[in-house]
């Protein structure tokens, strides 16, 4: 009565084939698990290093424009520093210049009265080169017309010659260096006779015209 019965206390035996292909499904599910998980991670690495990528071309553009405009502040200072170097040398000079026109006017009148002879005379000449190579030039003629910015009327007179305010003596020459006048040439003008008609008019007006030269040869 007691009789076991054989086979219900033992376990079944599993052959190794079976497990083995139990196990490989189980592998290949965890496989396709990962493999569907890694394109979400790239994904987000991907965004990560593009911005990553914009943080660096906006710092690279504002270091940029930085670059940029500390280069156009230096070319501007350069520029004016060249400028007003320019513009100290210029007064320098013409300072000195303007210290030099009195004998340069002595030197002018010993010429027009014959006396700039000898030695006197080579270094009148000197001095003049030297002035003209720092850029001196001389100007105002006879019979040109009177310009108020470049010269100076010390003397006032009519002349029925003259058709507008002329220059007819050049008292003392005037001086510039470049465009700038460090001296008006001081002058002797002449104006137009008050009243006087232009040439031409009067001319025409002197000749009788066709009903006076008639009446004239009736009579």
């Amino acid at each position: 009565m007691s009789e076991e019965t054989p086979g219900f206390d033992e376990k079944p035996e599993v052959p190794a084939d079976a497990a083995q292909d139990d196990a490989e499904p189980k592998a290949a599910d965890s496989a396709d698990t990962a493999e569907g998980a890694a394109p979400a991670g790239d994904s987000a690495q991907d965004v990560a290093l593009l911005a990553q990528l914009d943080q660096a071309r906006t710092a690279l553009g504002e270091r940029t424009a930085d670059l940029q405009r500390l280069q156009a502040e230096y070319q501007n200072y350069r520029r004016r520093v060249e400028r007003d170097r320019i513009t100290v040398k210029e007064i320098a000079v013409a300072s000195l210049l303007t210290e030099l026109l009195p004998t340069l006017d002595d030197i002018g009148r010993a010429r027009e009265h014959g006396e700039l002879v000898g030695g006197f005379k080579s270094v009148a000449e000197s001095l003049e080169t030297v002035a003209a190579k720092m850029g001196l030039q001389q100007f105002g003629k006879e019979g040109e017309p009177f310009d108020p910015t470049v010269h100076e009327a010390l003397m006032h007179s009519y002349a029925p010659d003259v058709t507008e305010t002329t220059c007819v003596a050049i008292l003392q020459p005037g001086y510039r260096i470049g465009e700038r006048t460090i001296r008006p040439a001081r002058v002797a003008v002449a104006e137009p006779q008050p009243g006087a008609a232009p040439k031409s008019e009067s001319t025409e007006g002197d000749k009788p015209s066709g009903e006076d030269a008639d009446a004239a040869d009736k009579g």
